[in-house]
């Protein structure tokens, strides 16, 4: 039997990590869409790019991507569980789709999808509690880090830099990174956690140029100086050159050995 279920919390609370849970001991296929969400008076809405998705549909190939129209058209497949994540900053009046912002309904009736249970992050006993926090201001800076492949010792300088205040009170980070090998890890960082978290992804690109795949940085806090971000990244991503110079030894590290045929 299908089902859809609208999951909804503020910022790092353990959406994602949740949906996952869920898609990997679901036994059938799955479905994710993530709602934009709406500001409240001071705290802005981060728009992630698209870096759940990719993150998801890495660790569970076969995702379906729920926002795309023509999955909206086409017949859903049986058993079908559908998650859908809306950022929400404080907890809804009423419980239960009494809940639901009505704003978001109309988007999901142009994708064909009709909750048949929403829960929210801080509200309801069946999600964990420990990372729901009360924002009272927040800020929220993107930056769209595609094509770009980071020397590794500055990635893990830069993130410990801007988890620990160097450029604004930061509350809430996560991205995509790409490195020199082909490899991408999936960074998140929360203030309510001890420490980040460095997840690689299961997919690896060639060490040949720069990768096609999704990569982004998004931070919400307070104070935030995008301009000093923006410098410090201009000195953390490789150049064309530094890359022509590195990953020939890399593919060459990557290619398969052969034995010498025999006398």
């Amino acid at each position: 039997m299908s089902q859809t279920v609208l999951i909804s919390g503020p910022p790092g609370c353990g959406k994602t990590t949740w949906i996952l849970n869920r898609i990997q001991s679901h036994r059938g296929p799955s479905g994710f869409l993530r709602l934009v969400g709406y500001p409240d008076e001071g705290l802005l809405q981060a728009r992630d790019g698209g870096i759940d998705l990719a993150w998801l549909q890495d660790q569970c190939p076969g995702l379906l991507d729920l926002a795309d129209p023509d999955q909206a058209l086409a017949p859903r497949p049986a058993n079908l569980l559908a998650l859908i994540e809306l950022p929400q900053f404080q907890p809804p009046a009423d419980s239960g789709l009494a809940g639901l912002d009505r704003r978001a309904i109309p988007q999901l009736e142009a994708l064909h999808l009709s909750p048949d249970e929403h829960l929210h992050f801080g509200r309801d006993d069946l999600l964990p509690r420990q990372d729901t926090l009360d924002f009272s201001s927040l800020q929220a800076l993107e930056r769209n880090l595609a094509g770009s492949v980071w020397d590794p010792a500055s990635l893990s300088s830069f993130w410990f830099e801007l988890v620990n205040g160097a450029y604004g009170d930061v509350y809430r980070a996560k991205a995509l990174m790409n490195l020199p090998d082909g490899r991408a890890f999936f960074c998140n960082w929360m203030v309510s956690r001890e420490g980040s978290q460095f997840l690689p992804l299961q997919t690896t690109a060639s060490p040949d140029g720069r990768p096609q795949r999704l990569s982004r940085l998004v931070v919400q806090g307070k104070d935030l100086d995008p301009a000093a971000i923006e410098v410090t990244l201009a000195d953390c991503l490789l150049s064309d050159a530094v890359l022509e110079l590195q990953q020939p030894r890399l593919r060459q590290q990557e290619a398969p050995s052969h034995p010498s045929p025999a006398a």
